[in-house]
């Protein structure tokens, strides 16, 4: 029984087996003398081929001489094939959908010597939802083929020449209407020459050969190719960002995989890199893709690279060479191509030389770099300006060094965010010319990320010049540092848009040059507490006469040496919140000569008294103590009758300000006391007390003096020149107590006075002894040994003088008062109508002396008139043999 099912079940599967043996042989049959017929029949290709044998059972196919063709060249809605192939080996084919649902699918395509054009079909219609039929190859093997891959539109995608390819996982259908990528694998090895793909309608990516081993690609003359002219590219694409042009000589990585439209790769290497960047004047609202695909790559090296970005016109915006970079884990897509940085990174190190940076009006050169994502150094930097505009700050600037070390920075929605813990400048040398434009435009600062920190700042061995309106202010050996630097939307609004912490200044050589003067100090040391200044002065530009020719109105001109100054204490004169807290200033050893003419006319604006003008000052103001040491003052004066000017002299000069506001400081006395002394004209102690408070809005005041010992001969330089008057004697001592306000000033003088005369001088110089005589009748030449004090009352302030006007004025009272009596104004107007009349009668003497002369003058004439008329008469009676008898004997 067992062997009669045996023999039964061997028959079956025998007769199954014949029975496939003979499908398949029929099959391979059928197929070698019909398959082309139904391809033709039922596909859209002509087929033909020299051999074909066809596996069923596995879905293997192998044929050799292949040919194809399209018979509808002109579809776009279905693969396109033609050329030839030497061998073709398919394995597990999907013979159900060649037949029925006529697409082409399967696990294995083997290509030996191909020359294909590959036509894609259209892509997706997203309206429709309709799908081209797809040539899936999942793995393929190309040895020696000749490949072009063309769009629907017959554009050219793709084409290699020599190309030994294999790859896995291989998609090649355009998946929508975008800009995706029409093909996509995991694994690959290639070899190829005169490589070209054309992702999208901007760029095409060329390469003259293409080899891999082990994974490693190898491409030679690489390029990414703009297929538009920079024109073009305006005229089709007004709202992208960019165009790139980038060429390499040979570039080599690993690991390369172009899968859903995104490139990776990774130990990217390329050499002798150039990349030009095209930049537009564009600016639309939201940036555009400038780039359609997303690269990943590992680790990047660019060895020997270029970089150049042009503005429009063609003009150099950047340029970079012998670049150097390294940067792991590079991204680019769409998103960061509209950024500032058009790509992630996750580190880099970049040197390079002779890079170039052109601004709106300044070309930056560095000859040498170095950057890391937390350093920067920067060597033989020079900052030239490319124009000249009186209406912009411009920067004429070398250094030998800039670094930086930084703790972050990066891009927050295209703004600035920066956190720097060191910034180095070393011998920084040149000019900033300021704009002259006081209307310019604040800068607004859109570009920074609030708030930008820098914690310490190193300025080295500088010398830099800072010129406003041919003002030049010059900083030689200039040596500073800043530390807790601060920019925030607050510091912004302000004239220096940050604010600082601690921070020391020095200097050497200091130099500012005005219009009339120039202000120079051997050294200059500034810090966040204390000032200190050596061998400060402030000299005059031009001459005397040219100052004069020069002022409107009268002013004071002055020329001024101090040989230290020194203060300590607090301030802040930069941000909104101004202030000055000083505990100590001292000036040591002031040389000062003012001078004033009164040639020019009177400035007759109104002169503000000290406490007023102390308080007009609109930040809060305190001086502890000032003091005024070893000093000289000389006023010098000059009218347009004066011969030469008049001279005052305070030398040994000694002076203490405690107190010194502007009312502004709260829990501070608004009472300042002030003392002087010194030696009037080189000869007399002089002491001064004078004291007022900014805060009493009559601006009152006191102020007490005397002069002790003052040879009246030492007034002489002063009144001599202009007024014509010498004096002798002895002023024991003049001591005057005043008190006022801004409308006047009275109080008391007394003068003890020995033998005090004057001189009145002839224009030659020459004493007028009538004048003087007569003067002197007048002035009580001593004052006895305990005169009493006169009243000085009733002396309103001229608003166009200074302070010191009126108290001259009530001085001048005083010693009318003291000099001529208590009727001195009656007294000094009779002294005047004497001299006058005499004058007078000096005059009308003068006049009949000339007219005596005259008549006596005529007379003679007359009578020489007479004489020479006689002799004409005698010549003509005959005398003139006797005429020639005389003149011969003679």
């Amino acid at each position: 029984m067992k062997n009669k099912k045996f023999r039964i079940f061997s028959i079956v599967l025998g007769i199954l087996l014949l029975l496939f043996l003979s499908i398949n042989f029929g099959l391979n049959l059928w197929l070698r003398n019909n398959l082309p017929g139904y391809i033709k029949k039922n596909s859209e290709y002509i087929i033909t081929y020299k051999t074909l044998d066809v596996e069923l059972e596995t879905g293997n196919i192998f044929a050799t001489g292949i040919t194809i063709n399209n018979q509808n060249p002109d579809r776009t809605d279905k693969v396109g094939l033609q050329g030839r192939i030497d061998t073709l080996s398919v394995s597990r084919l999907g013979i159900f959908d060649l037949i029925f649902n006529k697409s082409v699918s399967t696990d294995n395509l083997t290509l030996k010597n191909p020359r294909l054009n590959i036509n894609l079909p259209k892509p997706i219609d997203e309206k429709t939802g309709k799908k081209a039929n797809p040539v899936q190859f999942k793995n393929i093997n190309i040895s020696r083929g000749n490949i072009q891959i063309f769009r629907h539109s017959k554009q050219k995608l793709l084409s290699v020449k020599d190309l030994t390819l294999m790859v896995q996982n291989l998609q090649m259908t355009e998946k929508s209407l975008g800009d995706q990528l029409p093909i996509a694998f995991e694994k690959y090895h290639l070899t190829g020459n005169n490589f070209f793909f054309r992702p999208d309608d901007l760029y095409a990516f060329t390469a003259e050969s293409i080899s891999t081993e082990n994974g490693q690609m190898n491409v030679k003359k690489f390029a990414v190719v703009p297929l538009l002219s920079y024109q073009n590219f305006l005229k089709y694409f007004p709202e992208k960002r960019n165009l790139f042009d980038v060429k390499a000589a040979e570039m080599s990585f690993k690991d390369f995989i172009i899968k859903d439209n995104k490139w990776s790769l990774s130990n990217a290497k390329f050499d002798n890199l150039e990349i030009t960047v095209f930049t537009t004047p564009v600016k639309p609202k939201e940036k555009k893709r400038s780039f359609t695909s997303e690269l990943n790559l590992g680790n990047v090296l660019l060895n020997n690279a270029k970089i150049k970005i042009l503005k429009p016109g063609d003009n150099p915006l950047f340029v970079a060479e012998n670049l150097t970079m390294q940067i792991s884990h590079l991204q680019m897509n769409d998103e960061t191509a509209k950024g500032n940085i058009p790509f992630k990174y996750e580190n880099f190190d970049i040197k390079g030389k002779n890079i170039s940076f052109v601004s709106g009006h300044e070309n930056v050169k560095v000859a040498h770099l170095s950057v890391q994502p937390k350093s920067a150094d920067f060597q033989n930097i020079s900052v030239k300006p490319t124009t000249v505009n009186a209406d912009k700050t411009s920067l004429n600037l070398t250094a030998n060094q800039l670094s930086f070390q930084i703790n972050d920075w990066q891009f927050i929605n295209n703004k600035l965010k920066l956190n720097v813990q060191n910034i180095l400048v070393d011998q920084l040398n040149g000019t900033v010319r300021t704009a002259n434009n006081s209307k310019k435009k604040k800068p607004t600062f859109e570009g920074i990320q609030f708030p930008l920190k820098v914690k310490n700042v190193v300025l080295k061995n500088s010398n830099v010049v800072v010129d406003r309106k041919n003002q030049p202010l010059v900083f030689k050996d200039l040596n500073a540092n800043f530390q807790n630097i601060e920019m925030n939307a607050q510091t912004i609004k302000e004239t220096i848009p940050f604010k600082t912490g601690n921070y020391n200044l020095t200097t050497r050589d200091f130099n500012y040059k005005t219009k009339f003067y120039n202000l120079t100090a051997s050294l200059l040391k500034l810090n966040k507490s204390s000032v200190q200044i050596s061998n400060f002065a402030v000299k005059p530009t031009v001459s005397r006469e040219q100052f004069i020719r020069m002022i409107p109105a009268e002013k004071d001109l002055y020329d001024i040496t101090v040989s230290k100054i020194s203060a300590n204490g607090k301030w802040d004169l930069i941000s909104e919140n101004q202030y000055l807290n000083l505990g100590n200033v001292a000036l040591n050893n002031v040389n000062a000569n003012v001078f004033r003419s009164k040639i020019p006319k009177d400035d007759l604006t109104e002169k503000p008294m000290y406490s007023e003008l102390l308080r007009s000052i609109k930040f809060p103001l305190f001086i502890d103590n000032l003091d005024i040491t070893n000093s000289l003052l000389v006023y010098e004066e000059d009218t347009k009758k004066s011969d030469g000017p008049g001279k005052l002299i305070f030398s040994d000069f000694n002076m203490n300000v405690k107190n010194l506001n502007s009312a502004k400081m709260a829990g501070k006395s608004t009472q300042i006391p002030i003392s002087v002394n010194c030696r009037f004209m080189n000869a007399s102690p002089m002491n001064i007390k004078w004291s007022f408070d900014t805060a009493n809005t009559t601006d009152a005041f006191v102020i007490s003096g005397n002069i002790a010992d003052l040879p009246a001969s030492r007034i002489n330089p002063f009144i001599e020149p202009y007024l014509k008057i010498q004096a002798t004697g002895l002023i024991s001592d003049l001591i005057f107590d005043f008190k006022g306000t801004k409308q006047g000033i009275r109080g008391t003088l007394k003068m003890v006075h020995q033998n005090l005369k004057v001189s009145i001088l002839k224009p030659t110089g020459e004493k007028n002894k009538l004048l003087s005589a007569m003067a002197n009748v007048f002035v009580k030449s001593d004052s006895g040994n305990y005169p009493a004090s006169v009243e000085v009352e009733g002396v309103e302030r001229d608003k166009t003088k200074s302070f010191f006007n009126m108290l001259w004025r009530g001085i001048e009272q005083g010693l009318k008062k003291t000099l001529i009596g208590k009727n001195a104004p009656k007294t000094e107007q009779s002294i005047k109508n004497t001299v006058g009349n005499t004058k007078s009668a000096l005059e009308q003497n003068n006049i009949e002396l000339k007219e005596t002369k005259a008549e006596v003058k005529e007379k003679l004439n007359t009578v020489n008139g007479k004489v020479q008329e006689k002799k004409e008469a005698l010549k003509q009676k005959g005398f003139k043999n006797l005429f020639k008898k005389n003149s011969s004997s003679h």
